[in-house]
């Protein structure tokens, strides 16, 4: 039920969402002249796909988890993407695609060793990530890898319907941070 809601949320979210992600894109060409962020990241059974966002920082910037990038690698426009969570916006092709799903735990860089191993252990790759879950609502972050994990584990061994549209309305609310960046 909840692969056939993320299909039809992720087909009817383009599709009505083509203008404004049209907008964005024009915009976001002007603040790094490369609007699309594209990068490999961990799935379900640790099937690797390109996660795809708006760019948020600057072209140049080392491929790193966010924690660990520096708040000067931000563009002014990223920080506002980043905090209104616009920035998460094309990955409702990923979610139409099938690589995640709307909720679910966040997907990790290939290169997390400690984040992977905690996941591993949980079972945590079982699931489709998503683009929002238990740990964004919480504000935990990829900078406590057992903790994320066991949040993760949770919000798994705890899904429903409802929790999967609590937790989607809890975002577009605002609730969490978002990606945070180091300092």
């Amino acid at each position: 039920m909840i692969r056939l809601i993320d299909i039809l949320a992720s087909f009817f979210g383009l599709l009505l969402g083509a203008p404004l992600l049209a907008v964005l894109w024009v915009i976001c060409w002007f603040d790094t002249r490369s609007p699309l962020f594209l990068q490999e990241r961990m799935g379900r059974h640790h099937k690797s796909f390109v996660l795809v966002k708006f760019r948020t920082m600057y072209k140049d910037t080392a491929s790193v988890a966010s924690h660990l990038a520096s708040n000067r690698s931000v563009t002014p426009l990223g920080h506002f993407l980043r905090k209104t969570k616009l920035d998460e916006l094309p990955q409702l092709y990923n979610v139409l695609k099938g690589d995640m799903s709307l909720v679910g735990p966040r997907p990790n860089l290939l290169n997390q060793e400690e984040l992977i191993n905690a996941r591993e252990i949980l079972g945590v790759y079982s699931v489709r990530p998503g683009i929002t879950g238990l740990s964004q609502i919480k504000d935990i972050n990829m900078s406590s890898p057992e903790l994320l994990a066991k949040t993760d584990a949770e919000m798994i061994s705890t899904m429903s319907l409802a929790n999967y549209f609590k937790y989607i309305f809890l975002t577009v609310a605002g609730k969490g941070q978002g990606d945070r960046v180091g300092h």
